[in-house]
């Protein structure tokens, strides 16, 4: 997430200056002072250079992560112990600059949750960042004639939103969405700038991702209650004994994003959010894995990584992308899973071709290059050519020496299906719908249905039901009953016999047990569905998945109906008994 708005660039910790003849104070004061420039320095110099280290890859980066923690342990602890006493007087420390080391912390953790996709670390950056706003550090800055402090509280508040977003405090949200509203009014108001249309725009995004989600649960008080999709514990149905599964686990994930008209913040759009959550699990306490300000080790470590590692990848260039698959791929870990999610703009073939090969039915595409000509957008493409930076399936062939888990949400899809698996690795591609009816086309810029299906398919089933509101009550007995259901389909996919044993490769991991589970939960409910009712509106896969004894099941089908019936909505659907012709 590199937006103008969220930069860091060498100034914004670079403003200090000495106060004071340096004759006139005492050697162990002046001490003092030097000790703390130093560590001052030497923060900023490690903090600028995040910036050139590679983005991918999982070695390169440690030591030099555990260096910049080191100093601003160092650095934090200093100015804890000497503020009042030296440095307040000798040096001139006032309290945005405390502030700014606090941010520069929370940026840290927040990066190095980007890293090791851990959410111990999302809390730690959470917690500094809630400092600063509970001791009011930034609140002198509003009154120095000097635009360029005030931008740093703004794009602190920019990164602290995304911190509660991700951490799932949207009622807190809406609370700082407010409070940088009001100060980006008296920061456009006071200083005669060029970046208030990027503030704006900081604002309607946020308060379009706040809005996302097509349902709310309502408590007793009329209240909007947020729960949380990340991976729970108890939350997917236990392998039964003596089933016989695959070992492998997921270890890394590509989250690949290029919809132009979906809501996003920063350089995440509502989809790659809610697929980054659907691979990450629930912290077990937030209460004691959060550490107060000044302890800069998270009070709980792993004792292994609880989630797979994830590069969220927004509109990356072909060159961009195989890079960061180069590198996944290099470092994957002996009996683990690559997952490539694409949510992207389809590419499809033009005219007849006497041969049809892995590139000549076209994909997705993760970049979408634009010029404006006379007011207008213009696609940079030539159409007699093949687009540079669509991803075919055969672009992914080289990536299948190695157990690879593939998710295609896209109107292309299908493009997929013509997978080869040429090295006998588990291999397996989930693919969306490639056609809607109109009703759930109007939706789409709040997200796609398939991917809201394996993130929350309780949301998904209300949102393709027409429902915007659900009571709390109704909404946990709901979840109640789809774990049942989560139980049986979970023994359908590993008791069938026609069923292909990549699936079972898969299903020994709980992550992408429950993306499977939600698949068929997905494509039961929607074949059942009375608006659905083209083939190309059913999710797909590759292998195929034996019909008959996981989406169309008629045990399955009479749990999806016996949920519409909960929900009173029955009639939007199907009889299960009903002969179809799809």
């Amino acid at each position: 997430m590199n937006s103008a708005y969220l930069a860091s660039g060498p100034t914004e910790a670079g403003d200090m200056t000495g106060a004071g003849a340096e004759d006139d104070i005492p050697l162990g004061e002046r001490k003092t002072v030097t000790d703390f420039c130093y560590l001052l320095d030497k923060s900023k110099q490690l903090f600028n250079g995040l910036r050139d280290l590679p983005q991918y890859g999982h070695k390169q980066w440690q030591s030099y992560f555990g260096r910049t923690f080191d100093v601003y342990t160092k650095l934090w602890k200093f100015q804890q112990q000497h503020s009042r006493q030296v440095l307040d007087n000798r040096y001139g420390l006032k309290r945005w600059q405390i502030g700014e080391v606090a941010s520069k912390i929370g940026q840290l953790y927040y990066h190095y949750y980007l890293r090791t996709s851990e959410t111990s670390y999302l809390n730690e950056a959470f917690s500094f960042y809630s400092a600063i706003r509970q001791r009011s550090y930034y609140y002198q800055v509003n009154k120095e004639d000097r635009p360029e402090l005030v931008v740093k509280k703004l794009r602190y508040y920019a990164r602290y939103i995304v911190v509660c977003l991700l951490l799932n405090k949207m009622d807190l949200v809406k609370v700082l969405v407010k409070e940088l509203s009001e100060e980006i009014e008296d920061y456009t108001q006071r200083f005669n700038t060029e970046d208030q249309l990027e503030w704006n725009l900081v604002l309607q995004e946020v308060a379009a991702f706040v809005e996302a989600d097509p349902v709310v649960v309502l408590n007793d008080e009329n209240t909007v209650v947020f729960t949380s999709n990340r991976l729970q514990e108890g939350g997917v149905p236990q392998l039964e004994q003596g089933m016989v599964v695959g070992q492998l686990t997921l270890a890394d994930a590509l989250i690949i994003g290029n919809c132009n008209n979906q809501v996003k913040f920063s350089e995440l759009t509502i989809d790659m959010f809610r697929i980054l959550q659907a691979l990450e699990r629930e912290p077990v306490n937030l209460a004691t894995t959060t550490s107060k300000p000044g302890t800069l080790e998270p009070s709980e470590k792993p004792a292994k990584r609880e989630n797979p590692h994830k590069y969220l990848l927004y509109k990356p260039t072909f060159s961009q992308l195989y890079t960061f698959l180069s590198a996944s791929f290099k470092e994957l870990p002996a009996n683990s899973v690559l997952l490539v999610y694409l949510s992207a703009t389809g590419v499809f073939p033009t005219g007849r071709l006497d041969y049809e090969g892995p590139y000549d039915f076209g994909g997705v595409l993760t970049n979408t290059n634009r010029d404006v000509v006379n007011g207008e957008t213009v696609q940079k493409r030539n159409q007699a050519q093949k687009e540079m930076h669509c991803l075919h399936p055969g672009d992914l062939f080289p990536f299948t020496r190695k157990p690879l888990f593939v998710i295609v949400d896209s109107s292309n899809s299908t493009a997929y299906k013509n997978f080869t698996n040429l090295f006998g690795q588990p291999l397996v591609c989930l693919l969306s719908p490639t056609v809607y009816p109109k009703s759930m086309q109007d939706q789409s810029q709040r997200g796609s249905l398939f991917t809201l299906f394996l993130y929350c398919p309780l949301l998904a089933f209300l949102s393709v039901c027409g429902l915007s509101s659900l009571r709390q009550g109704l909404w946990e007995k709901a979840e109640e009953f789809l774990h049942k259901v989560y139980r049986d389909i979970g023994q359908m996919i590993t008791r069938s016999q026609a069923i292909d044993q990549a699936f079972l490769q898969f299903y020994g991991d709980e992550f992408l047990r429950l993306l499977l589970i939600r698949f068929v939960f997905c494509s039961a409910t929607l074949r059942l569905h009375k608006l659905f009712r083209e083939s190309r509106s059913f999710p797909e896969s590759y292998p195929q998945l034996p019909k008959q004894d996981t989406v169309e099941s008629s045990l399955l089908q009479k749990h999806v109906l016996e949920l519409a019936a909960m929900l009173d909505v029955r009639s939007l659907f199907w009889d299960g008994t009903l002969d179809v012709n799809y």
